[in-house]
């Protein structure tokens, strides 16, 4: 036999005819009286209450509040209308000129209009707040 040698007693071998009383159910019988009594046990649910605490934490703190702000977005871009202040997920600030299912024509300056995505709007402007000038 090539490689590691393997040391192991031949089944026939182990015992050898001798009868230990420790072996088996004598030795479990003997372990188990000589175990001290154990302390009543809390019921399995509550072992599991902490993590359940954590899971209504983690709902309520952080994927509730981003549920809902995810519906506004959807609201506010769903209700996108001509004359609209936008601006778009990669900073550029543009009137809407044009709404399509998936597309929004915005006019950046005079005489320079774009096409944008729908969905890469990234704010609506209301009308009466004030964005700075680049000029």
């Amino acid at each position: 036999m090539t490689g590691r040698l393997r040391w192991r007693r031949h089944p026939a071998r182990l015992n050898k005819g001798t009868c230990n009383p420790m072996n088996g159910p004598a030795m479990l019988s003997f372990l188990s009286s000589a175990a001290p009594a154990a302390a009543a046990e809390p019921p399995a649910w509550l072992q599991f209450a902490p993590l359940l605490a954590m899971g209504a934490v983690f709902w309520f703190l952080i994927l509730r509040p981003q549920m809902r702000r995810q519906k506004q977005m959807q609201a506010k871009i769903a209700g996108l209308q001509k004359g609209d202040q936008v601006v778009t997920a990669g900073g550029l600030v543009g009137k809407v000129i044009k709404v399509d299912d998936h597309y929004v024509d915005l006019e950046l300056g005079p005489n320079v209009r774009v096409k944008a995505v729908r969905s890469t709007i990234g704010d609506v402007i209301a009308p009466g707040s004030s964005v700075a000038a680049n000029d």
